[in-house]
């Protein structure tokens, strides 16, 4: 199937006939759609239409938004003043867009006690990003981590 270079469909031709016509009116011969039954050819000024598609995967690129992870390391047994610390850098992390793993390491041979204490410190850290920042699945304990991943709150 050949469309011409305005839009008027020639209809099916060989290769050869399609070839001909693009030279006779000055374009280049480009298959749009090769999986089509017939497949579709049109007569277009290939460097042009090429540049038009860089230019919109660059347009395309300039405007998507790199998310990045930040990471946020704690003990279950950690102080106030180092707790808050931590929870402001957080605080920065989620207002500037990025998402946010915490965890939680545990030593070794932690009982439920201090697994439960672990807990409890994300949960306290959870609640204190609530205005920027949502829990994206719970909290998962995997080996000696305990750790939540927060999106920021879309505005």
């Amino acid at each position: 199937m050949v469309i011409g270079a305005d839009g008027f469909q020639f209809g099916e031709k060989s290769i050869q006939e399609a070839n001909r016509l693009a030279k006779e009116q000055g374009y280049d011969l480009v298959l749009v759609a090769p999986n089509a039954k017939p497949p579709v050819c049109k007569l277009m000024d290939y460097s042009k239409f090429r540049y038009e598609q860089q230019r919109k995967a660059r347009e395309a690129k300039k405007h998507q938004k790199i998310v990045e992870v930040k990471e946020i390391r704690m003990t279950a047994v950690i102080d106030t003043h180092d707790f808050e610390t931590k929870l402001r850098n957080a605080h920065k992390f989620l207002e500037k867009g990025d998402k946010l793993k915490v965890t939680v390491r545990l030593p070794y041979r932690a009982n439920q006690a201090l697994v439960d204490q672990g807990k409890d410190v994300l949960t306290r850290f959870q609640t204190g990003l609530v205005e920027v920042g949502e829990l994206e699945n719970k909290i998962t304990h995997d080996g000696r981590f305990l750790s939540m991943v927060l999106n920021p709150t879309k505005k």
